[in-house]
């Protein structure tokens, strides 16, 4: 299976305000029907109207309501999905319901389905990476992406041979050796997206991955995010609270507001083939960035708190 040629098709040449769609989520349309004798793929995640709410009685905390959207099945492609919005909107409730995390899963009502089946429990094929990093201090770059492997009980020197191909892919050679104390931010990262992918997930769902990381780390680990989901064509979802980020990475940008946390606005966005410094300086880039921005001042009725 080959990567495409480009990470993002560019927009028309001369044409600095590419079409971009906004459309308000219609979970209720039913999709068209397939060909006679074509296979009925199941969709990736499938969302309706799901509500989250955190205790019980006059105290309970709506974390997200009535959310609805479909990601459908995009063989040899793949979409990535980036998530924006305040503070308390509901961001990483979805991905963790996605997940099957507790306490965020189950859902309070509605239903959520990953490849056309009720999730029921964290499984093998989604895989997550937050701001944490999540490594194990106490085991070497290899011993760490190679871990979840001997969890599934591959052989010792199988499953070292797989996580050497990863430490090349995400640039740390040489470091194999290095405990995470020993790495920077951006190289526990990296570690951290290779431990994951090393398991081969269908849905790589990721909660603020580089909020933490300087701005030029940041911008690197764009690009790598790019080019290893253009080799899984999975499906990607990410929380950010910067909009460039959203632009820049998103197939599609799922648009919340808070009070209750609520999905508002899909977002469907060009695919540049530039780096994220060239994108930035693009005239159809700035734009679509500002006018995030003014969407989200229009749905909270306040200024917004992202970045761009």
């Amino acid at each position: 299976m080959t990567a495409p040629e480009a990470s993002r098709p560019a927009p028309a040449p001369g044409d600095p305000h590419p079409t971009v769609e906004l459309k308000s989520p219609e979970p209720g349309v039913p999709a068209p029907a397939p060909a006679p004798g074509m296979a009925v793929r199941p969709d990736v995640v499938a969302f309706r109207k799901v509500t989250k709410c955190f205790g019980e009685g006059p105290d309970a905390k709506v974390a997200i309501q009535d959310v609805s959207f479909v990601v459908e099945d995009a063989p040899d492609r793949g979409e990535l999905v980036t998530i924006v919005g305040p503070s308390g909107c509901g961001k990483s409730t979805i991905l963790r319901t996605i997940a099957g995390l507790k306490p965020h899963f189950p859902p309070t009502s509605g239903e959520a389905l990953v490849f056309g089946k009720p999730v029921e429990e964290p499984g093998p094929d989604r895989g997550l990476v937050d701001q944490k990093y999540s490594l194990l201090p106490h085991l070497n770059v290899l011993d760490n992406i190679a871990f979840g492997l001997r969890l599934r009980g591959m052989p010792r020197s199988e499953r070292l041979d797989r996580a050497r191909e990863w430490v090349k892919k995400v640039g740390l050679e040489g470091s194999e050796r290095k405990y995470p104390s020993e790495l920077s931010g951006g190289m526990q990262q990296r570690v951290a997206i290779a431990a994951t992918l090393v398991l081969q997930p269908r849905i790589l769902l990721m909660d603020e991955p580089f909020g933490a990381l300087d701005p030029g780390i940041r911008l690197r680990m764009q690009e790598l995010l790019i080019r290893l989901w253009n080799e899984q064509q999975g499906t990607v979802f990410l929380v950010t609270h910067s909009v460039e980020e959203a632009v820049y990475l998103g197939d599609r940008v799922f648009l919340m507001a808070a009070n209750p946390g609520r999905l508002v606005d899909v977002l469907k966005v060009p695919r540049p083939g530039e780096s994220p410094e060239e994108s930035r300086r693009k005239p159809w880039f700035v734009n679509f960035c500002q006018m995030l921005l003014q969407r989200l001042e229009d749905v909270s009725g306040a200024p917004s708190e992202l970045k761009v």
